[in-house]
Protein backbone atom coordinates (compact mmCIF):
# COMPACT_ATOMS: atom_id res chain seq x y z
CA UNK A 1 0.00 0.00 0.00
CA UNK A 2 1.44 3.50 -0.82
CA UNK A 3 1.38 6.21 1.69
CA UNK A 4 2.37 8.92 -0.82
CA UNK A 5 1.47 10.44 -3.89
CA UNK A 6 1.40 13.56 -6.50
CA UNK A 7 -1.39 14.81 -8.41
CA UNK A 8 0.17 13.52 -11.73
CA UNK A 9 0.15 9.96 -10.95
CA UNK A 10 -3.02 7.84 -12.20
CA UNK A 11 -3.01 4.53 -10.18
CA UNK A 12 -5.91 1.84 -10.51
CA UNK A 13 -6.83 0.95 -7.22
CA UNK A 14 -9.49 -0.21 -5.09
CA UNK A 15 -10.50 1.26 -1.93
CA UNK A 16 -12.36 2.12 1.05
CA UNK A 17 -13.96 5.17 1.99
CA UNK A 18 -15.61 6.20 5.22
CA UNK A 19 -17.17 9.06 7.68
CA UNK A 20 -15.47 7.89 10.44
CA UNK A 21 -13.61 4.88 12.53
CA UNK A 22 -15.93 1.90 12.48
CA UNK A 23 -18.34 4.48 10.17
CA UNK A 24 -20.71 3.60 6.95
CA UNK A 25 -17.95 2.05 4.40
CA UNK A 26 -17.89 2.03 1.14
CA UNK A 27 -15.81 0.02 -0.91
CA UNK A 28 -14.92 1.48 -4.95
CA UNK A 29 -12.73 0.67 -8.22
CA UNK A 30 -11.29 3.45 -9.62
CA UNK A 31 -8.83 3.87 -13.03
CA UNK A 32 -7.53 7.39 -11.16
CA UNK A 33 -7.54 6.85 -7.50
CA UNK A 34 -6.46 10.59 -7.21
CA UNK A 35 -9.35 12.73 -8.66
CA UNK A 36 -11.73 10.06 -7.15
CA UNK A 37 -10.83 10.71 -3.88
CA UNK A 38 -11.04 14.39 -4.21
CA UNK A 39 -14.87 13.66 -5.68
CA UNK A 40 -15.60 12.44 -2.95
CA UNK A 41 -14.40 15.15 -0.47
CA UNK A 42 -15.81 17.96 -2.67
CA UNK A 43 -19.15 15.91 -2.95
CA UNK A 44 -19.27 15.73 -6.98
CA UNK A 45 -19.13 12.15 -7.39
CA UNK A 46 -23.29 11.84 -6.09
CA UNK A 47 -24.63 8.59 -4.69
CA UNK A 48 -23.62 6.87 -1.77
CA UNK A 49 -20.36 8.67 -0.40
CA UNK A 50 -22.06 12.24 -0.62
CA UNK A 51 -25.34 11.04 1.15
CA UNK A 52 -22.99 9.82 4.11
CA UNK A 53 -20.53 12.26 4.18
CA UNK A 54 -17.91 9.44 3.37
CA UNK A 55 -14.45 11.26 2.65
CA UNK A 56 -11.75 9.65 4.45
CA UNK A 57 -9.71 7.34 2.29
CA UNK A 58 -8.65 4.83 5.20
CA UNK A 59 -7.62 1.84 2.49
CA UNK A 60 -6.30 1.24 -0.79
CA UNK A 61 -4.90 -1.57 -3.27
CA UNK A 62 -3.20 -0.97 -6.52
CA UNK A 63 -3.19 -2.84 -9.73
CA UNK A 64 -1.73 -2.94 -13.11
CA UNK A 65 -4.94 -3.43 -14.79
CA UNK A 66 -8.69 -2.49 -14.58
CA UNK A 67 -9.63 -5.99 -14.91
CA UNK A 68 -7.99 -7.37 -11.66
CA UNK A 69 -9.15 -4.67 -10.00
CA UNK A 70 -12.34 -4.92 -10.59
CA UNK A 71 -12.20 -8.82 -9.36
CA UNK A 72 -10.49 -7.52 -6.25
CA UNK A 73 -13.38 -4.64 -5.78
CA UNK A 74 -16.34 -7.22 -6.09
CA UNK A 75 -14.76 -9.91 -4.08
CA UNK A 76 -14.33 -7.15 -1.07
CA UNK A 77 -17.81 -5.94 -1.40
CA UNK A 78 -18.61 -9.82 -0.68
CA UNK A 79 -16.50 -9.56 2.52
CA UNK A 80 -18.46 -9.21 5.80
CA UNK A 81 -18.03 -6.28 7.78
CA UNK A 82 -15.86 -7.38 9.88
CA UNK A 83 -13.21 -8.89 7.33
CA UNK A 84 -13.34 -5.43 5.97
CA UNK A 85 -12.50 -3.86 8.88
CA UNK A 86 -9.83 -6.19 9.54
CA UNK A 87 -8.83 -5.22 6.23
CA UNK A 88 -8.27 -1.89 7.04
CA UNK A 89 -6.67 -2.08 10.42
CA UNK A 90 -4.15 -4.49 9.26
CA UNK A 91 -2.46 -1.64 7.17
CA UNK A 92 -3.89 1.62 8.93
CA UNK A 93 -4.86 0.29 12.69
CA UNK A 94 -5.52 4.25 13.64
CA UNK A 95 -7.97 4.79 10.54
CA UNK A 96 -5.51 7.91 9.61
CA UNK A 97 -7.18 9.46 6.27
CA UNK A 98 -4.40 8.59 3.52
CA UNK A 99 -4.88 10.80 1.10
CA UNK A 100 -4.15 13.93 4.05
CA UNK A 101 -0.42 13.78 3.02
CA UNK A 102 -0.85 13.32 -0.90
CA UNK A 103 -0.14 17.19 -1.85
CA UNK A 104 2.44 17.94 1.28
CA UNK A 105 5.93 17.99 0.20
CA UNK A 106 8.32 15.25 1.07
CA UNK A 107 10.50 15.87 4.53
CA UNK A 108 13.84 14.65 4.19
CA UNK A 109 14.54 12.96 7.73
CA UNK A 110 18.07 12.04 7.14
CA UNK A 111 19.12 15.05 4.46
CA UNK A 112 18.72 14.35 0.62
CA UNK A 113 21.44 11.97 0.76
CA UNK A 114 20.43 9.70 3.62
CA UNK A 115 23.41 10.87 5.89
Amino acid sequence: MLTTMSRERVLIAVYIMTNRPYGTLYVGVTSNLYTRVCQHREGTFGGFTSRYGLKRLVWYETFEFMTTAIRREKSIKRYLRDWKINLIERDNPHWEDLSLDWDRPVVWKHGPTGE
